[in-house]
This record gives C-alpha cells, sequence and structure tokens, in this order.
C-alpha cells in the first residue's frame, strides 16, 4: 500500500508506505548499500568503485512519479489520493564512517551544487508543489543507514510545518511591510548572544523560542528565496557554516550528535510566496545533556507545545565554546 490520506479533523494530509517496513535496517558495513561497488565484491546501489556524491531513487518510496491506485474508495469524509512526488536519496561521500562535518567545505559545495539542482529538476514537475531536503543522523532519530547521505522529498502539496511558517511569515508581512526571517536576522545581529558562527551570507544561530535545547537555524543575511537564489560563493558560503556547525555539534558532547538537518526554501509551483520565503537550514538535535534526550511527550506530542528545559542563551554559549577556533575568530571578524 502507497497511498496519501487526508485527516478530516486537523485538514492534514499523511502518506502510507507499507513497503518501507522492509528496508534495509542497520546493515553491517561489509553489506552496506550506499558503499562503492569494489571488483569481487556484491553490486550495491552504487555500481561504481568510487565516486563523489550521488543521487538516486528511494528503492522504498513514499512518494513515487506514477504511484499505485489507492487501496480504498475515496469518500466526501475520507480523502485519498495516489501517493503522487518523488523520494530521492543523495549519498554525500564514498567514505563509510565520514559525515558531514569530515568533508571539505569545497566537498559540502559540491553536495549543496547537488541540493539545488534537484531543487530546481523536482520543482519542474507538475506533481511535486514543494521540495524538500534533509538529513537524519544517528540511530537515536532512527537511521536505518549509517553511511553519510541525506534525502529529499518532492511533495505534492506544501507539507505542514512549511505552510506554518509560510502563513506566519504571510501575515508579519501584512502587519509590518517586512520579511519575518529578515527581521529576525537583523536582530540576532545586533543582539549577539544567541548567534553561534557567521560568515559573509549566513548566520548560525539558536533561535529566541527554540524547540530542542541545541535548535540552531543556519539563514541566509539577505531574502535569499532558495538555493538557485545563491550565487557560487553564497552557496560556498553556506557549505562553510554547515561544516562549522556539524563540527560544532560534534565537539560540543564528544560524540557525533544526532540530528536532524531541514532544508526551508521557497515552494516551488508558482511565485507567490517568493515575499516570504527566506532560505533557512533547521537543525534540531534531541540531545539536552551528553546523557539524556529531549523525548517528544504529552506536550509536544498531544498539544503540540514544546517545553525547553534550557536557555537559548545558553546553549548559544556551550555551541560557541565547541566551534573551532579558527572558525570561530574568522566569524568573529565577519561584519
Amino acid at each position: 500500500m502507497t497511498e496519501r490520506r487526508r485527516d478530516p479533523i486537523t485538514g492534514q494530509w499523511r502518506i502510507f508506505a507499507t513497503d518501507r517496513q522492509d528496508r534495509t535496517f542497520l546493515p553491517a558495513r561489509t553489506e552496506c548499500p550506499l558503499c562503492p561497488t569494489l571488483p569481487g565484491h556484491p553490486s550495491t546501489e552504487i555500481p561504481e568503485p568510487s565516486y563523489d556524491v550521488v543521487v538516486f531513487d528511494n528503492r522504498f518510496p513514499s512518494l513515487m512519479a506514477s504511484p499505485p491506485a489507492p487501496s480504498v474508495m475515496r469518500t466526501d469524509l475520507y480523502e485519498v489520493e495516489p501517493a503522487q512526488g518523488a523520494t530521492e536519496v543523495v549519498v554525500y561521500t564514498d567514505e563509510h564512517s565520514a559525515s558531514l562535518g569530515d568533508l571539505s567545505t569545497d566537498r559540502i559545495a559540491r553536495v549543496v551544487d547537488v541540493w539545488a539542482d534537484r531543487y530546481d529538476q523536482l520543482g519542474r514537475r507538475d506533481e511535486v508543489a514543494y521540495v524538500f531536503i534533509f538529513e537524519n543522523r544517528g540511530e537515536a532519530i532512527g537511521v536505518t543507514l549509517h553511511h553519510p547521505h541525506g534525502q529529499i522529498y518532492g511533495y505534492p502539496e506544501i507539507p505542514p510545518v512549511a505552510r506554518l511558517e509560510l502563513d506566519t511569515a504571510l501575515a508579519h508581512l501584512g502587519a509590518h511591510g517586512t520579511c519575518v526571517l529578515c527581521d529576525v536576522v537583523a536582530r540576532e545581529r545586533a543582539d549577539g548572544v544567541r548567534v553561534v558562527a557567521r560568515n559573509r551570507t549566513f548566520m548560525a544561530y539558536v533561535p529566541f523560542a527554540a524547540r530542542f535545547p541545541y535548535e540552531l537555524q543556519v539563514t541566509a543575511h539577505r531574502h535569499a528565496t532558495s538555493l538557485l537564489d545563491l550565487t557560487d560563493p553564497e552557496r560556498h558560503d553556506l557549505a562553510d557554516l554547515l561544516r562549522t556547525v556539524t563540527r560544532a555539534y560534534d565537539a560540543l558532547f564528544g560524540f557525533p550528535l544526532p540530528y536532524v538537518m531541514s532544508v526551508h526554501q521557497a515552494p516551488t509551483d508558482d511565485g507567490e510566496w517568493l515575499a516570504v520565503s527566506h532560505l533557512h537550514v533547521e537543525f534540531t538535535p534531541i540531545h539536552r545533556t551528553a546523557e539524556k534526550l529531549k523525548y517528544l511527550a504529552g506536550s509536544e506530542i498531544g498539544a503540540g507545545a514544546f517545553i525547553n528545559d534550557t536557555s537559548p542563551e545558553q546553549t548559544a554559549a556551550d555551541l560557541r565554546a565547541a566551534v573551532p577556533r579558527s572558525n570561530l575568530e574568522r566569524s568573529l571578524a565577519c561584519p
């Protein structure tokens, strides 16, 4: 079964993909499907002995270009649609034990270029309204493959979190005549207390109302609407700050910190959202200390109201202390 069902109570669409129950789960390193295919060894998903960055369709898709018909009939109350869209895998490197922070800035810039290309190409498809780029890292998050990789989903509608951000930004624009993220960036630059690192084009900061203790947003200084809106030097700056942030996370508690990384940018169907689409990358690690996780419990799951046990100003100071010294000095020198 692969289909989309609309919840009549919330109005949100949910995806059902039963084949994903059988997807590869934490295989031994020698059986990793994302490693190169070496001479004399079984084939993997990537039939090359080495590679740089690779993109391919997910073998266990939640959304697909030509999905099967739904398993149940649509009614006036219960709407159901084919799970049309796209699900792709982006493999960052052929080094099995590496992470995003282990890669050079130039290599991460190549990954950013691939993200931009897939955003462009998937966004041209009639069935795709929103391209969502993300990475799940760490067993605590629920990853099924350790090899460094991310994913790209092409949704047939704007998903709920992105839609809430866009609707809120639209209301802010109507009330104040400005982009809310442009205002946030200006305020964080002026306050400085929640800023972790920055460069000419992007700034990393703990949000004023962070949901998770060590949550970070990497936001463009200017009103760039998507990865396609960035120049080559600006993409390099994004890669540099992503490397800084992920290395700081790994240094924070002395182990690779599990997180979800989400790229938020303009919907792809038309230009009506451009005035309120401001490119930003969200990092949501689930640790609140080295030993304790931030679990989503009653208030978060049942009411949608996050409770944070830490101070954003203090966690920003903790993360600044974990930033590699050379990166912090460059950051402080940036205007």
